[in-house]
């Protein structure tokens, strides 16, 4: 299977890459035995990514973080609603399905064609192949009056400041009362984007970042922040060196993503 994929839908396959590669640790931080078999099916020069240990980790443990969260919101409300913007070929509702809730992955035509080799729509999981700007995307959303939980891992910092903007004030106002768990990347790493170690491998850059969920409130006055989680403070071991500097909190607030989540009044 082959796909010319360039700049951002390019960087769909480096935490596929990652969640594989984890898979085959001796002692994983997750397990996604369905990034083994995609990785092994896509024709795509995935060893450029190989002995990105730092990459690795950080996306074993947002995944680890996110579907914790996730499972939480769904243990709460079992026939929840849930949207994942910008899904490329995240494997999430396999792991998380309690087989009531609705799912839907939200993604470009690209990724989207690429997903459709691995996954079929059910009566509970459909794909929506458009862009997340592309506010058509809500009428193929069946929520019913369901709580309803929006989900954006590793896309927002490919954004501008300006499209956060416009993307607030629409999620706001078609979604009130509902929840986001979203990646949050650092505002002092922004500049170092081309710098990352896989990232700088494709045509992408980082374009936003906050220096903490706080600051969501700001950029709308709908949002209400509730609560974040620092990569750095799970599995310190897998983080090396950076683990030690770590404890110095300037560093950590500065040198690793969080998982931030919202709600919209």
């Amino acid at each position: 299977m082959h796909r010319n994929l360039q700049g951002v839908p390019e960087t769909l396959l480096i935490p596929l890459w990652a969640r594989a590669a984890e898979t085959r640790e001796k002692k994983p931080i997750i397990r996604d035995e369905k990034a083994v078999e995609m990785v092994g099916k896509i024709d795509y020069d995935f060893s450029k990514f190989k002995g990105s240990w730092l990459t690795q980790t950080g996306v074993a443990v947002r995944t680890e973080i996110l579907d914790r969260e996730v499972r939480k919101f769904i243990q709460k409300h079992p026939e929840a609603v849930i949207v994942n913007i910008g899904c490329g070929l995240d494997t999430r509702y396999l792991r998380v399905d309690n087989g009531r809730i609705r799912w839907y992955d939200l993604d470009l035509p690209e990724p989207m064609g690429i997903r459709k080799n691995f996954f079929q729509e059910s009566g509970r999981y459909r794909m929506i192949g458009k862009s997340v700007f592309d506010y058509s995307w809500v009428r193929d959303v069946q929520a019913e009056g369901a709580p309803i939980l929006l989900l954006a891992e590793g896309v927002f910092m490919y954004f501008t400041e300006q499209e956060m903007k416009e993307l607030m004030e629409h999620l706001t106002k078609l979604f009130p009362g509902s929840h986001l768990l979203f990646e949050m990347l650092p505002r002092f790493l922004v500049k170092f984007g081309g710098k990352h170690e896989t990232v700088r491998k494709t045509e992408a850059r980082f374009q936003w970042g906050i220096r903490s969920g706080k600051d969501m409130e700001v950029l709308n006055p709908q949002i209400r922040f509730l609560e974040e989680w620092n990569f750095f403070d799970l599995h310190r071991k897998r983080w090396k060196w950076m683990g030690w500097l770590a404890l110095i909190p300037a560093f950590k607030n500065n040198f690793n993503d969080r998982i931030v989540h919202l709600v919209f009044l």
